[in-house]
């Protein structure tokens, strides 16, 4: 049997890939319930990398993430996206700096990881930056209150590499299902939170197909969070 995940009371624990487009519909959806609900001094989250680019063996199509732009956009505006803008060759290869500095942000907190992730997730989806370039990342941290100065020794040093790597090798275990998956410290955990989706075609050919989306399953996941006393 493979040891559980592990959460801390009164947080959620998030794995995703920023380029994931369901996550960064989650990721949205997490913010706006737990300011909603009045416990963003409560409740926290946790980010974890689900690297697709290593699960897949290979970096996410522009083709894949363009497809799933005009239906997902239409699920939750407020997160923000738009087609890429940027000349083609500006689009990224991969995301794993970016998520490894979400990973070194945590020194400075799991709000400072939080504001980093959420930067850099509107970067790619809503401003057509690329962030795997290491420029792009520190204006992130920069523009989100976080010490880019620190983020930048991390990414030199490779301190939070290490955690970046165990946090991909759970991802490929059949214990973290897709980009997003949450887990609460009760131990129970909730994949794609509020939507059932499908495919046609071949991905970076067809599109997404959504079946359901009830966004309103993120207020009682902040409220199952706070649940737990920290």
């Amino acid at each position: 049997m493979q040891d559980p995940i592990d959460v801390a009371p009164g947080t959620i624990v998030v794995y995703s890939d920023i380029w994931c487009s369901f996550a960064h519909i989650a990721v949205h959806r997490l913010h706006e319930a737990r300011t909603r609900a009045r416990l963003d001094d409560q409740v926290r989250f946790d980010h974890r990398a689900f690297p697709l680019e290593l699960l897949n063996k290979g970096p996410s199509p522009r083709s894949g993430t363009d497809s799933e732009v005009g239906r997902m956009a239409s699920m939750e505006p407020g997160a923000g996206w738009q087609l890429w803008q940027s000349p083609d060759w500006l689009y990224p290869t991969t995301t794993l700096p970016a998520l490894e500095a979400v990973q070194a942000a945590k020194a400075q907190g799991l709000d400072a990881s939080e504001r980093l992730d959420l930067a850099l997730r509107k970067a790619f989806w809503a401003e057509s930056r690329c962030v795997g370039d290491r420029t792009v990342i520190l204006e992130c941290a920069k523009a989100a209150g976080v010490d880019a100065a620190h983020i930048a020794e991390a990414l030199d040093d490779g301190r939070a590499r290490r955690t970046l790597s165990d946090q991909a090798e759970t991802a490929a275990t059949d214990r973290v299902d897709c980009s997003p998956h949450l887990f609460f410290a009760d131990g129970g955990d909730v994949a794609n939170p509020g939507i059932e989706v499908g495919w046609a075609g071949d991905y970076g050919v067809g599109w997404p197909v959504v079946s359901s989306d009830d966004p309103s399953v993120y207020d009682a996941i902040v409220r199952r969070a706070a649940a737990d006393p920290r």
